[in-house]
């Protein structure tokens, strides 16, 4: 891909910008081509290397612009839940640099946030139900028609739990 001086550009990190200049640098004693990009209120250089299609790209058409919105609406594809998987899936995916991945990465992202989060809501409703000396998982369903009766370390000095269950047959329980 080849700009030039005025083209407007989009750098993968900064946003919109224009290229101001092109000029040839050594660095490590190797010449290599670099784009000077002006974004808001700095110059960006980027080289022209191999990878300038993942740093450096022309502005979305709006048929294409167009595209990336409906991926973004859409629904998320299912991220793996062990942190390793899920960040190695995510570079796998941006790997190409196209615009079209990073909106699949932040529906999908966003998407498993959300999920994450109702299901950290979940668990702290729940969690208010505990109680120390339930243990971890014995909650009171209401449904189970049981009543907790208890004197604990949590609630006052004597150590005793007592579980009576209700039975329609015997109401004086």
């Amino acid at each position: 891909m080849v700009f030039r001086i005025g083209d407007p550009v989009m750098h993968w990190t900064y946003g919109f910008g224009q290229v101001i200049q092109l000029e040839e640098r050594a660095v490590s004693g190797q010449k290599t081509l670099y784009y000077a990009v002006q974004v808001r209120d700095m110059t960006v250089w980027v080289p022209a290397d191999e990878k300038l299609e993942s740093r450096l790209r022309p502005p979305t058409n709006s048929t294409r612009f167009k595209r990336m919105l409906a991926i973004l609406s859409g629904p998320g594809e299912p991220l793996p839940e062990d942190r390793q998987e899920r960040k190695l899936r995510i570079i796998e995916l941006l790997k190409d640099g196209r615009a079209e991945s990073l909106c699949r990465v932040i529906r999908d992202l966003s998407a498993y946030r959300q999920k994450k989060s109702s299901m950290t809501t979940i668990r702290r409703s729940l969690d208010e139900y505990r109680h120390p000396c339930w243990g971890s998982g014995a909650l009171p369903f209401p449904f189970l028609r049981r009543r907790l009766s208890w004197n604990c370390s949590a609630c006052s000095p004597r150590l005793r739990l007592r579980q009576i269950f209700v039975h329609k047959e015997n109401p004086s329980s």
